[in-house]
């Protein structure tokens, strides 16, 4: 598996394993610490999750899992987001859904997260969503904090766009290490508004969520979907991958800003593609004519 370089002491799989769904997946711990071990025996050591994700409740599954053989966790990297608020039966007290990145709220959210995931450190900690009440001084303090006692080793943001990225690290005396972002064919924006180009210029590797663009492409249900699948097809057929996801995949594998897919499924055949995309070139040929089928319209 290839590997990318975070920081000096930090490298994710290229491929990482996202948890948004584990619970509803109903896996028994036995059935996640086989999904657990099958990323790893693949490549894939790099996890990701988010304190909201399953209503509160997803951390602590995996943490569960994982307390039966916690040997896994010097195989691996946990990334976990926090900054939004839900209401929630977990949660009482939460009355309502807002953005939260004061200092206390990352403190005792991370805090949580090490007792949910029953691990010592988180590996990077990103915050959910721009907050549009912020005060980064605020984060600055938390994340020093965090970083100081061993708590947390990095930090990182998710959804930001380049304005709020930069403003967010300027309080930084290190540097923010990636930004988890929406990245697929069918969804260009971060293409279009300098989202990604920011993370080249500042060499820092995203991380994609939603690479298959939440099955839109599989639906057909647009003249968009119809387009792209038409085209992947083609694609797929002329580099031999067996079905279009591995095109989809390949498509940002191959792009030069290094962007990291997260896989989002708890079944194994479906890990195994992404993993294969790997082994996929996309010439320009290809790469822009799924680009310009996702845009309906010839590049200027």
């Amino acid at each position: 598996m290839e590997r990318v370089q975070m920081a000096e002491d930090l490298s994710f799989s290229r491929i990482i394993h996202g948890l948004w769904r584990l619970a509803d997946w109903n896996y028994s711990d036995k059935e996640v610490i086989g999904i657990i071990e099958h990323c790893l025996e693949l490549g894939i050591t790099t996890f990701d999750h988010a304190d909201i994700y399953g209503s509160y409740t997803c951390e602590a599954l995996f943490g569960k899992a994982l307390q039966q053989k916690p040997e896994l966790r010097d195989r691996m990297e946990i990334v976990t987001k926090c900054g939004i608020v839900l209401e929630s039966p977990n949660r009482p007290d939460h009355k309502s859904h807002h953005y939260n990145t004061s200092k206390k709220h990352i403190i005792s959210s991370a805090e949580m997260s090490l007792r949910n995931l029953q691990t010592e450190y988180i590996d990077t900690l990103l915050i959910h969503r721009p907050d549009p009440f912020m005060d980064p001084a605020e984060v600055a303090e938390a994340f020093t904090e965090l970083k100081t006692s061993g708590k947390v080793k990095h930090f990182g943001v998710s959804n930001f766009k380049s304005h709020q990225f930069t403003m967010l690290q300027s309080y930084l005396d290190f540097k923010l290490i990636t930004n988890q972002i929406e990245l697929s064919a069918y969804h260009l924006e971060n293409f279009e508004d300098g989202t990604l180009n920011l993370c080249q210029e500042k060499r820092i590797p995203p991380m994609a969520w939603s690479p298959l663009a939440g099955g839109k492409i599989f639906r057909r249900d647009s003249g968009k979907s119809e387009r792209l699948k038409n085209t992947l097809t083609k694609v797929a057929e002329k580099i031999g991958a067996s079905d279009i996801d591995e095109v989809l995949y390949a498509w940002l594998l191959n792009h030069p800003a290094r962007i990291m897919p997260i896989v989002g499924s708890g079944k194994k055949e479906r890990i195994e593609r992404a993993v294969d995309a790997l082994k996929h070139h996309l010439n320009r040929d290809h790469w822009f004519e799924i680009l310009q089928s996702s845009m309906g319209h010839d590049i200027p």
